[in-house]
């Protein structure tokens, strides 16, 4: 016997499935999104259009048009005066630069084509202080950097960020040391105010000494590269050999090379103690030079000498008269005499020769 079992109907795709009905769009939810799409677009000009169309420009009253004040836009808003006045501002500086038209060629509720939303950044400052001196100051000077005002003014807003990104990032305070080089030009209050930190803080103080040493090295170097001429120990200035110009040439042109992150004390080091005997050296090696190099040192030792006993006075020596002073210029007496001997003697001369 054979049973019959109803099995249900079976197929290799799945039965289609009918789209769930869609419920009325909402008026408020398409507003919104036109709403959104219009600022998409033209970011700031959006409600820029709104103030400029709806706020009566200076000079207007409210018999002529049905604009109303910035404060009563404001007040209806439910925003502050200074706002609305920041979007009237901007809109009133892309007027005058021709992207958009003056206030009184519109009129509350009309439409108009507007600028890409990029450009509304560059009229519209969020900050009431950019309207100050200063902020017009730092917007100009961001204009000139190529950035955003808002950016700068941000940051002059709140100085305690400022320092926390320098402290934190090597980056920052490089920009930040540069930016502070090229104001201290032109700021001589604040070149006192840092020179005055400098001298007070011990490790700053003697980081500038390092570095004045090997600027001063440096110069020395480069003196004798650019110039061609050598200053002996005693102070002689003569014409430098050149091969020793040479070598400065060479010293001067590895510094000159190196990074601006790379420590040139050591370089500065080297090239100027290799100058230094190069130019000893020299002196030593020429004999005529030797005699002469000694010689300035003799008359420059005695010039030092003769303005130190000049400034010595004896007017009020009564007051401070000691013995042991009489004793010190009477052994100085011995020495002069001692001197002029010797040096009469090496000329052959006679008692009484010059």
């Amino acid at each position: 016997m054979t049973l019959a079992i109803d099995l249900p109907e079976t197929s290799e795709t799945p039965a289609e499935t009918s789209p769930a009905p869609q419920s009325p769009l909402s008026d408020l939810v398409a507003r919104d999104a036109r709403e959104f799409g219009v600022y998409a677009r033209t970011g700031g000009w959006a409600f820029g259009l709104m103030v400029a169309r709806s706020v009566r420009p200076g000079g207007q009253s409210s018999a002529e048009t049905p604009k109303v004040s910035a404060k009563e836009f404001a007040t209806l808003a439910g925003c502050s005066p200074e706002r609305v006045m920041r979007y009237y501002k901007a809109w009133d500086r892309a007027a005058d630069d021709g992207l958009v038209p003056h206030f009184e060629e519109l009129a509350p509720g009309q439409e108009v084509e507007l600028p890409d939303a990029d450009v509304w950044l560059t009229f519209y400052v969020s900050r009431s202080s950019a309207t100050s001196e200063r902020g017009t100051a730092i917007a100009e000077a961001a204009e000139a950097e190529g950035i955003r005002p808002t950016k700068a003014l941000e940051v002059a807003e709140n100085p305690t960020a400022l320092r926390a990104a320098i402290l934190a990032d090597p980056s920052t305070a490089r920009a930040a040391r540069a930016a502070l080089l090229d104001r201290l030009k032109e700021d001589p209050d604040l070149q006192a105010e840092l020179a005055r930190d400098v001298v007070r803080t011990d490790d700053l103080k003697k980081a500038v000494a390092t570095e004045s040493r090997s600027a001063d090295r440096i110069g020395y170097v480069r003196q004798i590269a650019e110039s061609g001429q050598i200053k002996t120990p005693a102070g002689q200035t003569l014409d430098a050999p050149a091969e020793l110009r040479q070598e400065a040439e060479r010293h001067l042109s590895l510094i000159d090379e190196l990074d601006d992150g790379e420590d040139a004390g050591e370089w500065a080091t080297d090239a100027y103690d290799t100058m230094k005997n190069l130019v000893v050296e020299t002196v030593q090696a020429d004999p005529e030079l030797r005699v002469q190099e000694r010689r300035t040192k003799f008359y420059s030792s005695l010039q030092r000498v003769t303005k130190v006993f000049e400034e010595l006075t004896f007017d009020d020596a009564q007051e401070f008269y000691e013995d042991d002073m009489v004793q010190q210029l009477e052994e100085l007496q011995q020495a002069i005499g001692t001197c002029i001997t010797a040096l009469r003697g090496a000329r052959g001369g006679a008692p009484g020769a010059e």
